[in-house]
């Protein structure tokens, strides 16, 4: 089994913690790792006999109950009934701040990304925000964003509901403090130390002395993510899930068709 899809498992499986206890998840277009830890997390609800786990996943047919697209998305948000959303970003930076738009001074940009869409919006209404990128690089995780698409905190006098809850990347988990504001660094994921974490991140962010490895899914949990999660996944991402399937059996994967 490749490194790459242990990687990948972990990522799937800390989403699915972190989703622990909510309702209702929305994951936007192009999103698998997050779509299949909001699978995972629905899978282990209903083993555990609790609430069943809703999931909308904009541009599936199977797994979302949305006929208008985006439109109810952002309806359902701002009637408080989603619980949580992924936002990811060219840049993050250490207040939750999240760049969408491009790289260098606005509007004269070096670099240009498609745009902030509702981030905003969605930042400010539904409670729990993770932010994810596979990519931990100072690239990405920056001291401060060069444009600011989503912010991560408000002034006292501005009311909002929603914000970072947690950053998951590919070298650890992070939660975010609302009062400090800033992140506390939860875990390292396997291979990761301290000292390559600070190499790699921009912001100054809190830490234990000696922080933990980031738990490995347990066996009941890995046999739900390869079996029935990748199942589901495939209608909406065949090329992901094959590809991830391949990677855990050490096969080659055969041509996705949706």
């Amino acid at each position: 089994m490749s490194t790459s899809a242990i990687a990948r498992e972990i990522l799937i499986v800390s989403i699915a913690r972190l989703l622990h206890g909510t309702r209702h998840v929305a994951v936007g277009a192009a999103s698998p790792i997050p779509a299949a830890g909001a699978m995972l997390a629905r899978a282990l609800a209903e083993a555990a006999d609790e609430p069943r786990l809703r999931i909308s996943i904009l541009g599936s047919v199977e797994h979302n109950f949305f006929t208008n697209g985006s439109a109810e998305l952002f309806d359902c948000a701002g009637q408080g009934r989603i619980d949580a959303f992924f936002l990811g970003g060219g840049q993050i930076d250490g207040a939750g701040n999240v760049n969408l738009v491009g790289v260098g001074e606005y509007p004269e940009m070096k670099v240009r990304w498609p745009g902030s869409f509702g981030s905003a919006y969605l930042y400010f209404t539904i409670p729990r925000v993770i932010l994810f990128r596979e990519e931990h690089t100072p690239r990405v995780m920056v001291k401060s964003v060069d444009f600011i698409s989503a912010p991560g905190t408000s002034a006292p006098d501005v009311w909002r509901k929603g914000g970072p809850y947690a950053l998951l990347s590919g070298r650890g988990l992070f939660m975010f403090d609302k009062d400090k504001p800033g992140f506390r660094l939860e875990s390292l994921h396997s291979g990761q130390t301290l000292a390559e974490m600070r190499d790699a991140t921009g912001f100054e962010f809190d830490h234990d002395e000696n922080p933990p490895e980031t738990a490995p899914p347990d066996a009941p949990t890995l046999a739900l993510l390869r079996g029935r999660v990748l199942d589901e996944l495939h209608e909406t991402y065949p090329d992901f899930a094959a590809g991830l399937r391949a990677a855990i059996h050490g096969t080659e994967p055969q041509e996705a068709t949706k």
